[in-house]
């Protein structure tokens, strides 16, 4: 299958190497063709894994975005969402019909990213999906090297419009055999887990993350006054969730640490082993803060007031990580007020979800 990966960072350089070396044509684009000049002259990026160490084949690395999407069935996007706004306008001019975007995860970016497309203008009929977690957990080691410490298990996926999930699945599934449905934009953007298991690490850890040079937050940060405000907090997804129509499975993140039944299977303790994750984390600018706090968690508070869920832990950590940044996070883009979407009815956003947005 002929396959666009767009990004930079370490889930693209990931997809990249695991998509190609499963047989697939792939594009990886990065805008910055300086950054990505490493893996143009070699024609490869350098994957490492339980296997070993090996160079895989890239068909095409490029700066020229139309030339990525080019006759591609499927777009995978493991970006940070902040990123989705200008990637949504760089590709609108080239997406064409029965193309699929991959949102892993999406951070409910289906659903804004297809608005977007159509509101610069295209018309392509394009279908938008999205999962709980990148299908990898991996780190960059270099210009062109990636390590990858485990690949996902279970990526309960949510499709936009949700009436072509069949068939959109089905594409997907043909690179991502774990790829299951999971119902409709919404419910995808609800199995987001970067809301559930960051923001508590990067509150209750913000002290050592401001003293320490590097500081493992999944290793010394991870304690188990963090583990009981992690478990409430996903209590109340699961609640939201349960409130909009969705029941389970719900891949619960205590699973995470205590089996193998999560997202990305028996994977905790590699996490922390591999020692990838000893890091200098900005509270300001980190995806951390500003993916997974400023827009997923304000996006799940805002479907939780919307549904009438009470949810004292969600409200409390985007309180506090506005207070340091000094801004109301009630108020950023990824909210349903901000999309103009908390006025419909549950049935109402279901059926829009549905059928999608008439243009």
């Amino acid at each position: 299958m002929k396959i666009a990966v767009l990004g930079g960072g370490h889930g693209a350089y990931a997809a990249a190497a695991d998509l190609s070396l499963a047989g697939h044509e792939v594009r990886l684009w990065r805008r910055d063709a300086t950054a990505l000049a490493e893996v143009i002259t070699h024609g490869s990026i350098r994957l490492k894994d339980a296997d070993g160490a090996r160079d895989v084949a890239i068909h095409t690395a490029t700066a020229d975005i139309g030339l990525a999407l080019r006759g591609v069935q499927l777009i995978v996007l493991p970006t940070p969402a902040l990123a989705q706004d200008d990637i949504a306008q760089a590709m609108a001019p080239y997406l064409q019909d029965g193309q699929v975007v991959f949102l892993a995860p999406g951070t409910f970016g289906s659903f804004a990213m297809a608005r977007r497309v159509r509101a610069l203008g295209s018309t392509a009929d394009v279908r938008w999906a999205e999962t709980g977690t990148l299908p990898y957990l991996a780190r960059k080691h270099g210009p062109r090297e990636v390590n990858l410490t485990i690949r996902a298990a279970h990526l309960p996926t949510g499709v936009y419009p949700a009436c072509h999930a069949q068939d959109t699945l089905a594409l997907i599934r043909m690179a991502y055999p774990s790829v299951h449905a999971c119902g409709d934009a919404l419910s995808g953007a609800l199995m987001n887990a970067g809301p559930i298991i960051h923001p508590p690490l990067i509150v209750m850890n913000a002290a050592p993350l401001q003293h320490f040079e590097r500081w493992d937050i999944h290793n010394e940060g991870t304690q188990p006054s963090v583990r009981a405000v992690t478990d409430r907090l996903d209590g109340e997804r699961m609640a939201v969730r349960e409130a909009v129509g969705w029941g389970a499975p719900h891949y619960p993140l205590r699973d995470h640490y205590e089996n193998d039944r999560w997202m990305y299977g028996d994977a905790h303790k590699k996490l922390v082993k591999s020692g990838d994750w000893r890091e200098y984390i900005d509270l300001q600018h980190h995806r951390y803060v500003t993916e997974d706090i400023e827009l997923g968690l304000a996006f799940l508070c805002s479907v939780a007031r919307w549904s009438g869920v009470d949810a004292p832990i969600a409200h409390g950590i985007l309180a506090i990580t506005g207070g340091y940044l000094g801004r109301d996070l009630r108020l950023g883009p990824r909210t349903l007020e901000s999309l103009q979407l908390n006025h419909h009815s549950p049935g109402q956003l279901r059926e829009l979800l549905h059928h999608g947005e008439r243009s």
